[in-house]
């Protein structure tokens, strides 16, 4: 099938989150067995959560304070992207989870330096981690995904054509480990069939274990 002619999925991301993360690779698989093509945008859990500071944890709250491990990322590939174009966007977010939780390097500095040299963008971005040059580009990609679903979930934001040419956005969904193959296809099938339901919100139930990322 031409690349046009595949389904457009858009796929909002913070590199900080191993769920999304989790998501992110299931989305892959998709492309391979389902006839659809990933964009890849950026949103914030520091913007998201930047006026409910009080309500979190502390050691979470910190991490999204200004200055906190939670900017650095998002901004470093929202650089990228207002610098170098859209399809690097995809790219270096495989690198930074790829550091940040496959090898279990956490978020540092050290990290997003290492997944610039390894997708061939220059050493400088790093700079911008520290930096509010493109906040207001960061901002409007955050507000374009989380509008679509509302301001009680997180990310991974994901949103498709809907049959009335309208989208259809989801928050979700959360799995580990990430479903391969014809388990990937069902999973994406049966998600667009209830988020394809007039009135569907939710389903949901305890997370009994952390992310897995053996099989990535």
């Amino acid at each position: 099938m031409p690349e046009s002619a595949k389904t457009p999925v858009d796929f909002w991301f913070d590199p900080l989150c191993p769920w999304a993360w989790m998501t992110s690779r299931w989305m892959l698989e998709v492309e391979k067995v389902r006839d659809v093509e990933v964009r890849w945008h950026v949103m914030s859990l520091a913007v998201l959560n930047e006026d409910r500071l009080d309500e979190l944890p502390e050691q979470y709250a910190e991490n999204m304070r200004p200055g906190g491990k939670a900017w650095g990322p998002v901004r470093v590939v929202i650089a990228a992207r207002e610098l170098h174009g859209d399809e690097v966007v995809g790219k270096l977010y495989t690198a930074l989870g790829t550091r940040f939780h496959n090898e279990g390097l956490g978020v540092t500095r050290d990290a997003i330096a290492a997944a610039l040299k390894d997708v061939d963008l220059p050493a400088e971005l790093i700079d911008y981690a520290d930096r509010d040059t493109y906040d207001v580009q960061l901002r409007a990609s955050h507000k374009e995904g989380i509008e679509k679903v509302g301001q009680d979930v997180g990310t991974p934001v994901i949103a498709v054509p809907g049959a009335d040419g309208e989208q259809i956005a989801f928050f979700g969904p959360v799995v580990t480990p990430a479903p391969q193959g014809e388990a990937a296809a069902k999973l994406w099938d049966g998600t667009l069939l209830v988020a394809a339901t007039p009135g569907f919100y939710e389903i949901k139930r305890s997370r009994t274990v952390g992310p897995d990322f053996s099989n990535l």
